[in-house]
């Protein structure tokens, strides 16, 4: 969601802070906004609607000169996209912030401030922290002190990044629920949402915890946990190299980080397969004493991760022989749970940030389970260091706020834990090590598919004047279908929706004329004569079929049936194979259409409040 940075140096940093909001762009925003200490006591702030861009040409403009400064990218919560919402919000030219979360009781807070004099000039729940801030401030407090009595009075979650224009030799950083990370300089140190952008300027970073308070200066970072102990928190060096979130020759992110999976699941496997097994160590030193006694398995994921949690239950459960649960991570905690004993709890995020994601393992926690295991591509991240174990996707920064490789390198690392599973179960090592060199072969099938790009491309234009389109698949092929759909309606805004082939009679076939394109994906398995049925199904009404087949299908094209070959494939790495396709007609229509496909509308990257 929105982004922060901040810095303290002895050099100017408005250049710094505007690059660094540039580089959070893929989170997701519709305003933006940059303050910075000019001179003791005098505050310089610029905000706008849109892009940084257009934040960029106002300081062009009017240049903002200082070496203390926070900014801000703002995604919408409390209060329309508007310059006045926009980040950092001052109370009476002392003290400014930024914010990123939700404070729950802003209301009331903003009751009890209004009553006490205060002029509210923003519609958000952010505005209430910065007058609770000056009155701290103006009673006597210091102001790492006045933050830490502001926190104590915030519900909800938070990140923030605070100064104060009668101590500019301090930038102090709170955390509670929204990540916040410290960028470690010479003679300057940063905070930002996350490390991409600071990389310009450092790649020494520190990962601050839940309910810590940071003081910075130019020359040294304090930190206080949630119970006001002064501690020391690790500084990492950071492997990504900066260019890594640029687009290099690339139209867009989304479309190079597509080519880039082949790559990126070639990396997931990586130190991770013996000849013929899986090591079970990819998972931690204690994973296969805990994996023996396992009985069932639940997964809680959201969006793309949710669909590959999906995936994975048909392998678990075929493979490994374990009932395994699917959970909707934003719905996990608001129902009743039964929970089965020795139960391995797994949780899927691309960020490690996905705030409804790290409540459920939160409450899990404290539910019974045998062990918490986590898929992510973030190893610094929150979700990775509160679990147990720890499966890491590898797949490098993901930009384009459609996931793509983050979600093919989920489901090679989901497969990667249902082979370890099976291993105490079903699978016989002549099982695995078929299972094995399958896992090797994926990279190279995937590029396979990436030469039908030019193809795809071609058939995009038959979806560019559509309203809607419907996605069908049966088996693991359905959540595939699920997140065809998904990719198309997120970045084209065309609205799609995917059902169970075999659910057309109950429904959707009501809704099928030669308007409705229907995307269709046929691995050649057990369920393609059922699913041939249901495609007759949509031909005999007129229907527009667009089928993504299995080199050995035997499918013939003709009038209102389009046929892309894939290459043939086991029907275990199927859905990963039949993705990407479906991605690169998301990405070409959507081009076509002309919508912002790295950055679509009213949505984010990293969704870090509830």
């Amino acid at each position: 969601m929105c982004g922060i940075v901040g810095a303290i140096a002895q050099r100017p940093v408005a250049a710094i802070l505007l690059e660094g909001l540039r580089r959070l762009e893929y989170r997701g925003y519709d305003s933006a906004g940059i303050a910075v200490l000019a001179a003791p006591e005098m505050l310089n702030r610029a905000r706008t609607l849109g892009k940084v861009a257009r934040l960029s040409e106002a300081v062009a403009a009017q240049p903002l000169p200082g070496t203390l400064g926070i900014a801000h990218t703002r995604w919408a919560t409390h209060g329309a996209p508007a310059t006045h919402n926009a980040h950092p919000h001052i109370c009476r030219d002392r003290c400014a912030i930024v914010h990123n979360g939700i404070i729950e009781n802003h209301e009331t807070l903003r009751r009890e401030q209004t009553a006490a004099g205060h002029r509210f000039t923003s519609d958000t729940d952010t505005e209430v922290v910065v007058h609770a801030l000056y009155d701290a401030l103006t009673a006597g407090a210091d102001l790492i002190d006045a933050v830490r009595q502001v926190t104590a009075h915030l519900q909800g979650a938070y990140a923030l990044g605070v100064i104060d224009t009668h101590d500019p030799e301090h930038l102090v950083a709170a955390r509670q629920g929204s990540p916040l990370v410290i960028g470690v300089g010479f003679g300057e140190h940063f905070i930002a949402s996350d490390v991409f952008a600071l990389l310009p300027v450092t790649n020494r970073f520190i990962f601050l915890e839940e309910g810590d308070i940071a003081e910075l200066t130019r020359e040294q970072v304090r930190i206080w946990n949630r119970d006001g102990v002064l501690v020391e928190r690790p500084v990492k060096t950071s492997a990504v190299n900066a260019d890594a979130a640029e687009r290099g020759a690339y139209r867009h992110f989304m479309l190079k980080e597509i080519f880039e999976q082949p790559q990126a699941i070639a990396a997931t496997l990586e130190g991770r397969l013996l000849a013929d097994r899986v090591l079970p160590e990819s998972f931690g030193n204690q994973a296969a004493a805990l994996f023996a006694q396992l009985q069932a398995v639940t997964i809680v994921a959201c969006g793309t991760s949710y669909h590959a949690a999906l995936v994975a239950r048909n392998w678990i459960e075929a493979i490994a022989g374990l009932p395994c649960q699917i959970e909707v991570a934003s719905e996990y905690r608001y129902r009743a749970h039964v929970v089965l004993p020795n139960t391995l709890f797994v949780t899927i995020s691309q960020s490690g940030e996905t705030a409804d994601t790290l409540a459920a393992l939160r409450l899990a926690q404290t539910s019974g389970y045998t062990t918490t295991l986590a898929i992510c591509n973030v190893p610094e991240s929150s979700l990775v260091r509160e679990s147990d174990l720890v499966l890491l996707t590898r797949a490098g920064p993901e930009i384009g706020v459609a996931s793509t490789k983050a979600f093919t390198t989920q489901l090679t690392a989901l497969l990667l834990l249902t082979v370890t599973l099976g291993r105490e179960r079903r699978l016989d090592a002549a099982g695995e090590a078929q299972l094995v060199r399958l896992l090797r072969t994926l990279p190279s099938k995937i590029e396979a598919v990436l030469a039908l790009d030019n193809q795809i491309a071609v058939l995009a234009e038959q979806f560019v004047d559509k309203q809607h389109t419907l996605f069908l698949g049966r088996g693991e092929q359905y959540p595939i279908a699920m997140e065809g759909a998904l990719k198309l309606k997120e970045i084209s805004y065309i609205h799609a929706e995917a059902y169970p082939a075999g659910e057309l009679k109950h429904g959707p076939l009501a809704l099928i004329d030669e308007e409705m394109p229907v995307v269709v994906v046929a691995p050649n398995n057990a369920l393609l004569e059922k699913l041939k049925s249901n495609l007759e199904e949509v031909r005999a009404r007129g229907g527009q079929l667009f089928v993504f087949a299995d080199f050995q299908v035997p499918l013939d094209e003709g009038h209102g049936v389009t046929v892309i070959r894939l290459p043939e494939t086991d029907n275990l790495l199927a859905p990963l194979v039949f993705t990407v396709p479906l991605q690169l007609l998301a990405y070409h229509v959507a081009v076509l259409k002309g919508t912002d496909v790295d950055q679509p509308r009213n949505l984010a990257k990293s969704v870090t409040v509830e």
